[in-house]
């Protein structure tokens, strides 16, 4: 099942951009449960969901002339592929998987409205760069120039939160002063700082914008991974990967103390359901986003674009932490106009990015 027409394949791209942009909803929905807990729901939701997928749509048999993989199905592609081939598939699993969890603890620390622009803003940047080297596509001017305005928009969004934090610290420290606190200022129990959250949103993006040319190198030869095929064996990357990678924010957390993996299995059927539905809706934008870039070369839109449409989660993502979960309310008129201005860069770079095809 992949796509057959520009505008579908497109359409597909922009669903994926929905999902990624969405999934993190269902942390917030876990209210005050450990991310580190909440993320073993989330990688087995994306198994789960890869998996369907690859049995029920994934199997069936269609001719797609020019397509820019062979047309197996999932179980035919999972026996004659190169194991060379899945291993780049579950090596971009398990690259993302610690991205994810980077990224999951910034929006425990700093929100969803900051921790994906700037980690999947940088991410969409080195993403374009290294998809478009390895398979070209679109103008490169178009691309690249999109890209630097991005990279703007990222400047943009660190220098709100900074700003937004100071002003949050300075705040409680007016607020302990004038109620007398024994304390000293310097020694009060504050929130965390501003600087912790963009710091893991940066070295969530380094490592994001790495898990895509991974796949893509999967999906390059005659033999070569189809798009649920290569989504299976990258959830089998963060599936395996998830244990290890948690043991170590659960005994050194970003953010309050170290928490037991007893506690996982003292959490409501609730908690675990928004983990898997997580997960889903995730697994969901990654089949889409690679069965759009597998589509037939003449209208393709390229893995470069795909990747970068993707990434527009970032947009999605924003506003609903700026919208829904009111992340900067009580914001400062110069912090609320940095946010704008970083939106209008954004949608400004993703649509640049955006009409790359059609200027070759």
């Amino acid at each position: 099942m992949i796509p057959t027409t520009y505008t579908s394949a497109l359409l597909l791209a922009i669903f994926t951009m929905l999902c990624w942009g969405s999934w993190a909803n269902t942390l917030k929905m876990t209210g005050k449960w450990r991310f580190e807990l909440y993320y073993y729901d989330y990688a087995i939701g994306v198994f789960l969901a890869t998996l369907i997928a690859g049995f029920t749509v994934g199997n069936v048999e269609v001719d797609i002339p020019d397509s820019s993989v062979m047309n197996f199905t999932f179980v035919d592609n999972l026996t004659v592929s190169p194991k060379r081939l899945m291993a780049f598939a579950v090596a971009g699993g398990a690259v993302f998987n610690l991205a994810n969890m980077l990224l999951v603890a910034a929006i425990a620390v700093a929100g969803m409205s900051i921790a994906f622009p700037v980690g999947i803003g940088l991410a969409l940047i080195e993403g374009v760069v290294l998809n478009y080297i390895l398979k070209p596509a679109g103008n490169p001017v178009f691309l690249f120039v999109g890209s630097f305005i991005v990279l703007l928009a990222i400047i943009m969004a660190s220098l709100a939160y900074r700003a937004h934090g100071a002003a949050r610290i300075a705040r409680e420290a007016a607020s302990e002063l004038a109620a007398k606190n024994l304390r000293t200022t310097r020694g009060a129990s504050r929130g965390p700082s501003p600087w912790k959250g963009i710091i893991l949103s940066l070295a969530a993006g380094l490592l994001m914008g790495l898990f895509y040319p991974l796949v893509q190198m999967s999906q390059m030869t005659d033999l070569a991974l189809g798009p649920y095929a290569a989504a299976f064996m990258f959830a089998l990357g963060v599936l395996i990967t998830t244990p290890p990678y948690n043991l170590f924010f659960m005994n050194l957390p970003v953010e309050g103390e170290p928490v037991r993996f007893i506690e996982y299995f003292r959490g409501s059927f609730k908690l675990h359901l928004w983990g898997w539905i997580g997960g889903c809706i995730w697994a969901a934008g990654l089949i889409s986003n690679l069965a759009a870039s597998s589509a037939p070369r003449t209208v393709n839109i390229g893995p470069a674009i795909s990747y970068a449409l993707g990434q527009g989660a970032t947009l999605i993502s924003t506003l609903w932490g700026l919208l829904v979960w009111k992340e900067f309310a009580g914001a400062a008129p110069g912090v609320r106009g940095r946010i704008a201005l970083m939106l209008i860069l954004f949608v400004g770079g993703l649509a640049m990015i955006s009409v790359a095809p059609l200027f070759k």
